[in-house]
């Protein structure tokens, strides 16, 4: 933050508290966010960071505490009159409709009219005008189903603009974007903080804090740890902050060693030869042994995720084999990958994955009710303690068993989404994006525990975004890009540059090299 005052914020939030059954979420929290600058949110899942935006956004009443907009106390009520006060929010998941135009989008739900009927052209006007701010010219009657993941994100925050906004909330804007687009949305938040916006950012990219904001906010447990210049914040001290226990504990696995021997030497528990489904993935070849963890690498949309679903029947092969137990099978099903022992966690644990109104327990036997069938009911007794079991074993931060599980933090959640698959003893564990959207923390736990499950001789599937991950977790690695198999890579080969090059050119680099 170069130009910004620093005696008078945009934003100033004294004392907030929120607390919920059981949870207190947040605990006498301060901020305060100036005119010009990007100002970073940290914290681990159940920090307290979406609490604090959903007061801030009208979506939660406060238990406590205040709310100073431009100098102006408020207390707003709703998204709409958190909006009517010039702060808008952009989440995640971007809320827009598919089949309405880019016009439409921006403009809905507050259309200008005359005499009750719809004024288009003002609708087009003003949506120019919003991506303008962006410094985009695109088509704004083109249907945003067209638009590349991107692009919609970045109609979601001209629609934010759309309202005059004051203040930006950005919650985990990149989580699906590649580093170009990264960059690009960068530009466009460079320069909205030029024009006076206030932009409070929320990541759990640590480089990409330090790319592009000016201060950072850490919080912890409900409670403010603390507000530090970005430049003046050594990452060590971030993570600290954030974690509460020492950096070692959470410092990077070194990547983890098998005996390729003995891998080598063990019956594969799955062989898929010559797979691939029309216009979803190119035919290709895997095995995967016993004790072994297979990295899928690259970008997104190269095939990792297609790859996933054919193997767990989700997506029908029109192509090629899997054999399993020294026999060819037929997975045209979940239903039929749960008969083989075959478990997989989707990429995305909230659309297809967990179910946030059923409780912990109920989230952690559905899997294996499922593979009892309709009539066979497992007894409450059972149900109980096989959630006991894992909710120990995973270290599952909950209140009780019975917690519903929205309101627990997003690491927890995708614990208990690991633990309702572990509960049906798979042979092959496919985990898709295991560590996305959750902190620090709560990665290492994850990663510990694929490590762990490798060492009980369970065959693990691993896909990551990160080539880090894959690096540390992954005996072998194949390499993806335009939904066909480029590479693939065996120990002693595996590294990111490899990784890298094999996504490029189809070569992976020498070890030596």
């Amino acid at each position: 933050m170069t130009t910004t005052s620093m005696t008078a914020p945009l934003l100033e939030i004294i004392g907030l508290s929120k607390s919920f059954p059981g949870v207190n979420a947040l605990d006498a929290v301060d901020l305060a966010v100036q005119r010009g600058e990007i100002h970073a949110l940290m914290g681990e899942n159940g920090a307290g960071k979406s609490t604090l935006i959903k007061v801030l956004t009208g979506v939660f009443s406060r238990d406590a505490g205040e709310t100073r907009l431009d100098g102006q106390n408020i207390v707003p009520k709703s998204p709409r009159e958190a909006e009517s006060f010039g702060i808008s929010t952009v989440y995640q998941e971007i809320n827009l409709i598919p089949h309405l135009s880019v016009a439409e989008n921006i403009c809905l739900g507050r259309q200008p009219t005359w005499l009750g009927a719809i004024r288009w052209k003002a609708i087009a006007e003003r949506a120019r005008t919003a991506l303008a701010r962006l410094d985009l010219s695109i088509d704004v009657y083109r249907q945003l189903s067209s638009c590349s993941i991107a692009m919609q994100q970045l109609v979601a925050i001209a629609r934010a603009l759309d309202i005059s906004a004051k203040l930006l909330i950005l919650d985990e804007p990149t989580s699906s974007l590649d580093r170009t687009e990264v960059e690009e949305l960068f530009k466009k938040l460079r320069r909205l903080r030029e024009d006076g916006l206030g932009i409070i950012f929320v990541t759990h990219f640590l480089d990409q804090v330090y790319e592009i904001s000016d201060r950072i906010t850490v919080l912890r447990n409900g409670c403010q740890v603390g507000c530090f210049p970005t430049d003046e914040l050594p990452r060590i001290r971030l993570v600290s902050s954030m974690i509460g226990r020492a950096v070692e504990d959470v410092e990077p696995l070194e990547r983890a060693r098998a005996t390729t021997a003995t891998i080598r030497s063990m019956e594969p528990v799955l062989q898929a030869h010559e797979l691939g489904k029309k216009g979803s993935l190119s035919p290709l070849d895997l095995e995967i042994r016993p004790g072994e963890v297979v990295g899928l690498a690259g970008l997104l949309g190269s095939g990792r995720t297609e790859t996933a679903r054919l193997l767990f029947g989700v997506d029908r092969p029109d192509h090629g084999t899997i054999r399993m137990d020294r026999q060819d099978v037929k997975i045209n099903s979940p239903r039929a990958a749960l008969r083989h022992r075959i478990a997989l966690t989707p990429e995305d644990r909230k659309v297809a994955g967990v179910i946030p109104n059923l409780t912990v327990r109920e989230n952690i036997v559905l899997a294996l009710q499922a593979s009892r069938g309709t009539w066979k009911c497992l007894p409450i007794a059972d149900q109980i303690k096989l959630a006991d079991r894992f909710i120990k074993a995973l270290n599952i931060r909950t209140p009780n068993r019975e917690q519903v599980l929205r309101n627990l933090s997003g690491g927890n959640q995708q614990k208990v989404l690991l633990a309702r698959w572990l509960a049906t003893e798979p042979k092959l564990f496919i985990l898709d994006e295991p560590t996305r959207g959750i902190d620090i923390g709560a990665k290492a736990e994850v990663e510990k525990l694929i490590q762990s499950l490798r060492e009980e001789g369970l065959a693990v599937i691993f896909i990551s975004s990160e080539l880090e991950e894959i690096v540390r977790q992954s005996q072998r690695v194949v390499v993806l890009r335009d939904r066909r198999k480029v590479a693939e890579l065996t120990e002693g080969e595996i590294s990111g540059q490899a990784i890298m090059r094999a996504i490029a050119t189809n070569q992976p680099e020498s070890p030596s090299a």
